[in-house]
């Protein structure tokens, strides 16, 4: 290896910051062949012959101003993974980016929706045009970020959230269980210039000289639970006291807190403004750090509608999310129509046996770890399977069983993934308080893992934020000129039939 490859090595380690580590990653680029690769269409991993003739044709088409053979090319499909050009392993090869014709193809795509969209484009009729950007924007999708189970790794999930808000890449949809709540429920509450404020290092180091003990009452593994009401302390500076639907009308943001029953034979719960719009988002996090057979379940409260507080579900009461679902993607896509999912994973327990975006094991650990995952829960469903009798004659031991199938039949990866470095964590670490200096060095290492991810990210859902503003600015556009009420996505109008 040469010096001069060295040393940009570590110009890259060091970078401080997005601009710099992302000046790095492209001289490196050039320096390694990685920026021709990136030049040339032809690659075994995407059909990149399908995808240059119809960029240029809609290229053509835009030139020529045929806004009807425009509006018909797109009505044929937008697709986020064209000709396989959504593949995580066409990311793999260069530091930053990817194929130059798949990031053209994608500028190519949102040009022409923003073209569309002009009023001075008036050989499409308003009616038509507002047909096809719901229609597209349906049939494309949307992106959601969920934050998993963390225990004292959660701030790892605060550097991930920093570096794609700072980047503007910060998706309107938030999930998480456990810690990954309380940092989505953190963003989900405030607005822009408050978070800018939260997550200068001054504030957050502040925060951690408050409530030194807090991660006593996020581990799992800690035998001694912390008094709830010290946890709601907590809480009560970092989260306004809002209801799901009262902290969406502030921040324009879906937050989403993974909660399980404490009861048997009753169904997991996703808190949202959609399915509950009155719970109080402080109880849906207490909620989720219950860790069943350490910490006492919780009972949930909403606002009436008088604006007091009373119980919800008064006789059920509620534990950590983890244990059922630590990322809720099938619901979230019911919900939201969200197809696209960014993933901050830090659950200790499942990091050994997850792979890298590219499926490729990055270590010793996430190679065989991950086959003697899929080994192991085969083997523990099978024996589930067959003590189901005996284990439904004692109710406490037919819970854990039930529990333990959930744990280990859960999916823990999404369509981009972004990990800590290292696969093991000491147990101990889980354990002890967390120094200022380590959790400084999390969050650094959250902003770390997501930069390198942060272009995927861009290319991947830009189409779709671009047919939200669209959508946004053209109904806005027909309140204010014609006085009339847009047709609302069904989702939003289910929000407002909620409360």
């Amino acid at each position: 290896m040469s010096t001069s490859r060295r040393k940009l090595e570590k110009q890259l380690e060091r970078a401080s910051n997005y601009a710099e580590w992302r000046a790095a990653a492209l001289t490196l680029d050039r320096k390694t062949g990685a920026e021709r690769w990136k030049l040339m269409d032809r690659s075994r991993r995407y059909d990149y012959t399908s995808i240059r003739i119809r960029l240029d044709r809609l290229r053509e088409l835009r030139a020529r101003q045929d806004n009807i053979g425009l509006l018909f090319n797109l009505n044929e499909g937008i697709h986020g993974n064209m000709g396989g050009m959504g593949s995580s392993r066409l990311y793999g090869r260069a530091l930053y980016g990817t194929k130059k014709l798949v990031s053209d193809y994608v500028k190519e795509i949102n040009d022409a929706l923003l073209y569309l969209a002009r009023p001075e484009v008036d050989d499409v009729s308003l009616a038509e045009k507002i047909d096809f950007f719901h229609r597209a924007s349906q049939c494309y999708g949307s992106s959601a970020l969920m934050l998993s189970g963390s225990g004292s790794l959660l701030y790892f999930h605060v550097g991930v959230v920093k570096a794609l808000w700072e980047n503007g890449l910060l998706p309107k949809v938030l999930s998480g269980s456990s810690g990954g709540a309380m940092i989505a429920a953190i963003a989900g509450t405030h607005r822009p210039d408050e978070l800018q404020h939260m997550f200068e290092p001054s504030f957050l180091l502040e925060e951690v000289k408050r409530e030194s003990s807090l991660w006593d009452r996020l581990s799992s593994l800690r035998p001694q639970p912390l008094a709830p009401e010290r946890l709601r302390e907590v809480l009560e500076r970092l989260v306004p006291d809002l209801t799901f639907q009262e902290a969406y009308n502030l921040t324009g943001l879906q937050i989403n807190v993974s909660v399980a029953p404490a009861e048997t034979h009753q169904s997991s719960r996703l808190l949202n403004a959609i399915a509950s719009p009155n719970v109080f988002i402080r109880d849906a996090l207490m909620a989720t750090t219950a860790v069943p057979g350490v910490y006492p379940p919780v009972m949930l409260t909403a606002k009436n509608v008088h604006g007091e507080r009373q119980p919800y579900l008064r006789t059920r009461r509620w534990v950590d999310g983890a244990v059922s679902d630590d990322l809720p993607a099938r619901r979230l896509g019911r919900l939201y129509g969200v197809n696209h999912f960014i993933v901050s994973q830090t659950n200790p327990l499942v990091l050994p046996f997850v792979r890298d975006d590219d499926g490729r094991p990055r270590n010793f650990l996430s190679g065989y770890g991950y086959a003697a995952g899929v080994a192991a829960r085969a083997f523990i469903n099978a024996g589930l399977d067959s003590m189901s009798g005996m284990l439904a004659r004692v109710p406490t031991l037919e819970r854990m069983a039930n529990v333990s199938r959930s744990v280990i039949n859960q999916r823990y990866t999404g369509d981009i993934n972004i990990m800590p470095s290292y696969r093991l964590v000491d147990p101990r670490k889980l354990l002890a308080l967390r120094s200022e200096e380590e959790v400084m060095e999390l969050i650094r290492a959250g902003e770390r893992a997501a930069w390198p991810k942060l272009e995927m990210i861009r290319l991947q859902s830009m189409i779709g934020r671009t047919l939200d503003g669209i959508l946004v600015d053209i109904e806005q556009g027909l309140i204010d000129d014609a006085g009339v009420e847009p047709q609302m996505p069904a989702a939003a109008r289910l929000q407002v039939a909620n409360g």
